[in-house]
């Protein structure tokens, strides 16, 4: 099966995924030159936070196919609400991180948080897929996810 002829969900799944790729690595990135003057948590926040802009953009149109202006306001809103839920996810680990080891190196805490970024992309895309692409029929979107998990 080729991703064209894939259900949707499973194309909607790569194209996140590739996307996340992208702003994992553009995090990473601006994570640690804000390392640099700011402590973990800050420097998490905000770099979570610019990526995070994009990352919805990108979504919106690319995973979710949306080009129009409708409904943009209430898609970023469904965003910020995804935002706030990756950066709880990346902050609590973070903070578990520096419970553990009092100074770990930034290697360290730079894997740890692209690993709760995983975990964060993956709750951000059941989020922002409810809520950007809410024009499908809750059963058609269960009866997709139940034949691309058989």
């Amino acid at each position: 099966m080729s991703i064209a002829t894939a259900p949707p969900v499973l194309r909607q799944a790569a194209s996140f995924a590739a996307i996340g790729l992208v702003s994992t690595g553009a995090y990473a990135l601006l994570y640690l030159v804000l390392r640099s003057g700011l402590p973990a948590e800050a420097s998490n926040a905000l770099a979570l936070l610019v990526t995070a802009i994009g990352n919805t953009a990108a979504n919106r149109r690319l995973t979710f196919g949306v080009r129009d202006g409708d409904g943009i306001a209430r898609d970023h809103a469904g965003g910020v609400i995804s935002f706030g839920a990756a950066l709880a996810i990346t902050t609590t680990s973070v903070i578990a991180l520096h419970a553990i080891i009092t100074t770990p190196p930034r290697a360290v805490e730079l894997l740890v948080l692209v690993g709760a970024n995983g975990l964060a992309t993956a709750v951000r895309f059941v989020m922002l897929r409810a809520w950007i692409d809410r024009d499908r029929q809750p059963s058609e979107t269960s009866l997709e996810l139940r034949k691309a998990l058989s």
